[in-house]
Formats: structure tokens, C-alpha cells, sequence
């Protein structure tokens, strides 16, 4: 009796301390990367095979080292660049050139743009799906997406939509997931025909932007505009749960070894969301950022998020966001300690 009751108190004492140390994991902002260069931002993007860190920042893409914040190269767009995607396999990158209504295609040795796909009208969103083998873009005024072949630097198919696409992300094994943000829906696609084979409402979010995905757990994670993140079950739709997020998220991202969800917020802040097992989330903190910091990526291998912002002239009602200070856009580096 009394050995029970000794080993029981030692299970909780390294419970109760494993729980303690887990929830003194702290975020904070380590670095910041500054960029002269002026002009509106987007997406990012971690190279996972090398330290390189792409940037959308006006007309181009401005390339640093993930760890140190050096400048490595530049790659010129011609107008607005939003979205950056790498196929290592080919050894290329795709960028999507936004009103020019096309994606880049560049070399990821010389940085030397090799050619231009064109798209739909305002070419977005970007990604790999490494089931079909197809580079796809979203684009939101046409309401469709470009399916490309990076074998050909080709158009293979159009996914035309019912509304504004802002992101996709894919299973791995043949689905593909859009965010509808006019419709506040997520279509899901075949990735072997490139038909939409399902449309799943994210109510009671609305406006959906972020999106990312736990292929382990088959669990979308979708950032909405009215500051909720929907968790939905990407084999039927089902929504899980619904957390509370800070306003103006563009961006979602997911640590699939911390299982950790982050939400970006365009108000400043970063939520981090800790996924548990039984379907249980629970959001750990909301880290102060910076105004503006929408977006962001996640590097899976150093633990490491970037989120990108700038100071911001007077909005006006005419603009949709703020223009951007010259001299002052960074990246802020979140890291754990």
C-alpha cells in the first residue's frame, strides 16, 4: 500500500513538472531583419533544403539567409509579387506575379527568372502538391486556379470556383483544400482530375484567408476574418471546434513536430494554438507582434516562425491597406525559448 502511494507521488511530481515546464515554453521576437527596399508585401517562404528565406515585397523577391538576415539575392517581378512556391525536384521556384496575371519561374542556384506562366486574373496564393506533381496558383478576380507542370513550365488545367480563392493546401495523397473566401467555404478538389468534389461551409467563420493543414491528424486549421480559427476534419468536412483569434489574419501556419498552430493577425499579434490529443485545442498565448504582421511561415526545422511588417503612411478610404514607409519593412523572427 504505502509502495503504491510513493510511486503515484512520484508520477504526479514529474506530471504535474512535465505540465509546468510545458507551459513556461515562451515565444518571443529574437531578431529583425530590415530591408531598404520600399513598395507592399505578401507571402514568404522557408527553403527547407537550404537557409534561404523568399520574400514578396513590391515588385520583387527579396531572398536573405533564414538565420542571419544577410541578403542573398533578388529577384525581379515587374508588378506586384505575392506568393512563393519551390520544387526542389526541378530545381525551380514559382512566384506569383499578382495584376500581371502570371507566376515566375526561376532558377533556385542563379536566381535567373527562366520564364512566365500565365494565369488567371491576380495571381495569389502559390503551392506544391507533391501528389500531382503540380505547381497551383490562386487567383482571385478570374475566381479560378492555374494548374501548372513544372516539368513544362506549362498550363495542365483551370479550376474555375464560385468565388475570391485566397490560399490551398493539399493532403499529400490526392485532395487539394482552397479557401472560398467570398463564399466562406473550403472546396476541396481532386488532385487526379482537378474537379471540385465537395464545398464544406467554415461557418460560423466567415471570410476565410490562412490555411494550413496536420496531414497526421487529417485537421485543417482556417483563419477567418471575423478572429475565429475554425478546425475542421479535411476527410468529411465536420467542423471540430472553433478558437478565438485576433483580428486580420492572412495567414495560418502549422509545426507539425511542436503540433502548434499559429494565426498571423494584421493587428499585431500572433496566436499560438496548441492541438492535444482527443481533438482538444487550446490557445497558449497571444504574442504581441507589430502592426501589419498578416502573414508569416513557418520553418519546420528550426522551429523558427518570420513574420514580415512595416510602418504604414495615413490610410485613406480609398486604399485598401495602408502603403508601406520606405526604409522602414523587417521581418520579425519568433523563436522559442
Amino acid at each position: 500500500m504505502k509502495k503504491s502511494i510513493i510511486i503515484l507521488a512520484v508520477l504526479s511530481f514529474f506530471s504535474f513538472n512535465s505540465g509546468f515546464s510545458q507551459s513556461k515554453t515562451a515565444y518571443r521576437i529574437d531578431k529583425v531583419f530590415h530591408i531598404e527596399s520600399g513598395g507592399g508585401y505578401d507571402y514568404l517562404t522557408v527553403d527547407s533544403a537550404s537557409d534561404n528565406l523568399y520574400i514578396s515585397h513590391g515588385s520583387q523577391v527579396n531572398i536573405l539567409n533564414k538565420l542571419t538576415g544577410d541578403s542573398i539575392g533578388v529577384i525581379e517581378g515587374e508588378k506586384d509579387v505575392h506568393g512563393i512556391a519551390i520544387v526542389h525536384d526541378l530545381g525551380k521556384g514559382y512566384i506569383t506575379n499578382g495584376s500581371l496575371n502570371s507566376v515566375i519561374v526561376f532558377d533556385l542556384k542563379t536566381n535567373k527568372v527562366l520564364s512566365h506562366v500565365p494565369t488567371g486574373k491576380f495571381a495569389d496564393g502559390i503551392f506544391y502538391d507533391v501528389f500531382s506533381k503540380k505547381v497551383i496558383s490562386c487567383n482571385g478576380m478570374s475566381k479560378n486556379m492555374t494548374v501548372i507542370d513544372p516539368s513544362t513550365d506549362s498550363v495542365a488545367a483551370t479550376i474555375q470556383l464560385t468565388g475570391w480563392p485566397e490560399t490551398a493546401t493539399s493532403d499529400g495523397t490526392g485532395k487539394i483544400y482552397v479557401n472560398n473566401s467570398e463564399k466562406s467555404e473550403i472546396d476541396v478538389i481532386d488532385a487526379n482530375t482537378f474537379k471540385i468534389v465537395d464545398r464544406w461551409p467554415v461557418a460560423p467563420g466567415t471570410g476565410p484567408s490562412g490555411l494550413a493543414i496536420d496531414k497526421n491528424t487529417m485537421r485543417l486549421f482556417i483563419g477567418c476574418g471575423n478572429k475565429l480559427l475554425i478546425v475542421m476534419n479535411a476527410e468529411n468536412g465536420k467542423i471540430i471546434t472553433r478558437l478565438p483569434i485576433g483580428d486580420g489574419c492572412d495567414a495560418v501556419g502549422f509545426d507539425g513536430e511542436l503540433k502548434t498552430v499559429y494565426s498571423s493577425n494584421g493587428e499585431g499579434t500572433l496566436t499560438i494554438i496548441n492541438e492535444l490529443p482527443g481533438d482538444k485545442f487550446v490557445v497558449k498565448e497571444n504574442l504581441k507582434t507589430e502592426k501589419g504582421a498578416r502573414t508569416l511561415t513557418v520553418d519546420q526545422s528550426t522551429r523558427k516562425l518570420y513574420l514580415p511588417t512595416a510602418k504604414f503612411q495615413p490610410a485613406t478610404p480609398k486604399t485598401f491597406r495602408p502603403s508601406t514607409i520606405p526604409g522602414t519593412f523587417k521581418i520579425l523572427v519568433v523563436d522559442i525559448f
